[in-house]
C-alpha cells in the first residue's frame, strides 16, 4: 500500500464511540416520550447514518491493500465531520430545550 493509512483507525474508534451516543440519545428520546416533539430524533438520526457509513468505510480503508484505501479513507474523514457537525446541531437544540 503506497499510503500510511494514519487517519483511518481513529476514525473507526471515534465514529464507532459516537455511534453509541447516538443510539443512548435515541433510546432515551423514546423513553422520554420526547420523540415527535423536537427536531432531536431527526438530527440525531441523520448523524448515526453518518457516523456509521464513517465506520465501514474506515473499516474498508484500513482493509484495503490498493489505492482505493485512500479514496475510503478521504471519504470516512469528510463524512465524519459532517457527523460531528449534524450532532453539533444536536446538541445545540437540546441544550436550547432545556433552558427555555
Amino acid at each position: 500500500m503506497t499510503s500510511n493509512n494514519n487517519k483511518a483507525p481513529h476514525i473507526l474508534n471515534t465514529s464507532a464511540n459516537l455511534l453509541g451516543i447516538c443510539f443512548l440519545v435515541l433510546t432515551s428520546l423514546k423513553v422520554l416520550k420526547l420523540s415527535g416533539t423536537t427536531f432531536v430524533d431527526e438530527c440525531t438520526s441523520i448523524a448515526t447514518i453518518l457516523f456509521m457509513t464513517s465506520s465501514i468505510l474506515s473499516f474498508l480503508s484500513i482493509r484495503s491493500k490498493s489505492e482505493k484505501g485512500i479514496h475510503y479513507e478521504n471519504a470516512a474523514d469528510i463524512i465524519f465531520l459532517t457527523g460531528l457537525f449534524c450532532l453539533f446541531i444536536t446538541i445545540m437544540m437540546v441544550t436550547f430545550n432545556f433552558m427555555k
